[in-house]
């Protein structure tokens, strides 16, 4: 059963001359290859070979992709990857929405191999409650209405997303999500990001985050006014379409690259490579006379005493009884009807013990030899 026409995968053999370049293009949750279809074509036109698969659970039913984990989505993009760079020298990747995530996770895995990274609206986070109930709800509620079935400003757009949001499933996203931002500083090569003023899908403040998070020394931003979420098929798909064959151009011909800052950063790592190489665990290095200097300090410094318990005798084992006694019977008498004499027994008791106290204290200090020399 599949509830979305012509959802199919897309795979488009480029021109003789740029048929070298790969682009793979991923579509968003819940959604199609129909969502980005018209970006991919544009693409293809250029005469680059463009791949953009129908990822698994989409494009069928919200009942299958129900069944699917975001592990699903990311092998089946990295499998497109692989195949088309089998075919082309150097590939690009362009995510929408959810298939941004997806993008940037392959970027952190595989980024030394990618050229450069489109983003389209891409999503990173959901700060709505019911992102964060979901992993109670969805043991308890299959499916929710969704958000928008397209959110699209331009009028009858084409079918190309479920009805529906799978609940287990976009528990799944969640954990892509956290993944994805957690590593957004590992991509630092080139990056072109549109996002739409008007998304009521992925909030802007996506896009933000992922401008402030990564490392990129160019980022090139692309603002869309006219358009809603699904931009591909809204009004700006042309500026869409412009802003990607230029982003595209400018770094194959190397007026666009990942900058002094991938440069150096290749410099320290080289530096650090060769100073652990330097290193053998088997080599006991040297001593020097500073080192036998701390090991002697280390040795001969003052170590406090372990303080022991202090031992009482029967003396003055019978002072705190007597203290504690007093104590007792003052709140015996605050708190009950008994009354032999008022607080005075308790003063006496109180007394006593203290001096019972300071008197064996003072007579185990006086314990010493008068016929003592100096």
């Amino acid at each position: 059963m599949n509830t979305i026409p012509n959802s199919e995968g897309l795979v488009l053999p480029g021109a003789q001359i740029g048929g070298r370049i790969g682009v793979l293009v991923i579509h968003g949750f819940t959604g199609s290859p129909l969502s980005i279809a018209p970006w991919a074509k544009y693409l293809n036109q250029q005469g680059y070979t463009v791949h953009a698969p129908r990822l698994p659970g989409h494009g069928t039913t919200w009942q299958e992709m129900n069944e699917t984990t975001w592990q699903d989505w990311y092998k089946c993009v990295e499998d497109s990857y692989l195949d088309l760079k089998s075919k082309c020298d150097r590939v690009f990747i362009a995510g929408f929405s959810m298939g941004g995530a997806l993008a940037l996770k392959l970027c952190q895995i595989r980024g030394d191999e990618i050229e450069g990274l489109l983003l389209l609206n891409p999503s990173i986070s959901d700060n709505r409650l019911i992102i964060k109930l979901t992993p109670l709800i969805k043991f308890f509620v299959p499916s929710i209405k969704g958000r928008r079935v397209t959110d699209v400003a331009m009028a009858n757009p084409p079918k190309h997303s479920y009805g529906r949001t799978p609940l287990k499933a976009l528990d799944s996203l969640r954990k892509l999500w956290r993944l994805v931002q957690r590593d957004l500083y590992l991509i630092d090569l080139p990056v072109m990001i549109g996002y739409s003023i008007n998304d009521h899908v992925v909030d802007p403040a996506n896009s933000e985050r992922i401008i402030e998070s990564i490392y990129s020394a160019d980022i090139r931003e692309v603002i869309f006014e006219r358009s809603f979420h699904n931009v591909s098929l809204d009004y700006d798909s042309d500026l869409l379409n412009e802003q990607s064959q230029l982003f595209i151009h400018e770094v194959l011909s190397g007026e666009i690259n990942r900058g002094d800052d991938y440069n150096e950063r290749e410099l320290i790592d080289a530096e650090f490579d060769s100073i652990v190489s330097g290193l053998s665990l088997d080599e006991t290095p040297p001593t020097t006379y500073l080192d036998e200097l701390d090991r002697r300090a280390n040795t001969e410094q003052f170590s406090p005493p372990n303080p022991k318990w202090p031992v009482f005798d029967q003396t003055q084992r019978t002072g705190f009884i007597a203290i504690g006694s007093g104590f007792a019977y003052l709140i015996i008498n605050r708190f009950t009807p008994i009354d032999i004499a008022g607080i005075w027994p308790a003063v006496v008791m109180i007394c006593v013990g203290v001096a019972i106290l300071i008197w064996r204290t003072a007579r185990n200090d006086d314990e010493f030899d008068d016929g003592a020399t100096l």
